[in-house]
């Protein structure tokens, strides 16, 4: 049996894959707006990560930069699905093991069977740091974008990399 996923072996596992970071403790975070005077000086893009749901009970992880209106009328037609819509707080548990206001790429860790694909706006696929919880919103690690690719490859998620739409 696999021990559970914890902040702490989250970052073992970047360790372990040789993926530098910088760690940051604050008090729960669960909007991108709430990170304003916690985040601002640790270097890179604040992500903002969507789980959303289509008619047919596929899952997408949306990682877009923070202040990015992501265009959920247009984003169906840019990664192949129809209709979406926010997935709830028991599909969260039930796919990635997190709380809401604790989404984050590195849970992809939680879905071994891959039931969720990851799509990563392009601007957040480069050596620049990237934002995210591990795993909990009372920290925030910030690795380089292609550290993250590598990262969601090695768990079996590569991500679709899109110019996501915005509104």
């Amino acid at each position: 049996m696999d021990l559970p996923w914890t902040k702490d072996r989250m970052l073992a596992e970047l360790q372990g894959l040789g993926i530098t970071y910088a760690l940051i403790e604050h008090p729960p975070l669960r909007t991108v707006e709430e990170t304003h005077g916690y985040w601002d000086h640790l270097p890179g893009l604040t992500a903002k990560n969507l789980l959303l749901k289509d008619a047919g009970g596929r899952f997408w992880l949306v990682v877009a930069p923070g202040e990015l209106r992501v265009d959920l009328k247009a984003l169906p037609a840019r990664i192949g699905s129809k209709r979406l819509s926010f997935a709830g707080p028991d599909d969260l548990a039930a796919t990635l093991a997190v709380e809401p206001g604790a989404v984050t790429p590195l849970a992809v860790v939680n879905d071994p069977t891959g039931r969720v694909s990851v799509v990563l706006d392009r601007s957040l696929a480069g050596p620049e740091p990237v934002k995210v919880h591990p795993l909990v919103n009372t920290a925030s690690v910030a690795v380089a974008g292609e550290a993250l690719l590598r990262f969601l490859a090695h768990h079996g998620h590569p991500p679709a990399v899109v110019d996501l739409p915005s509104r």
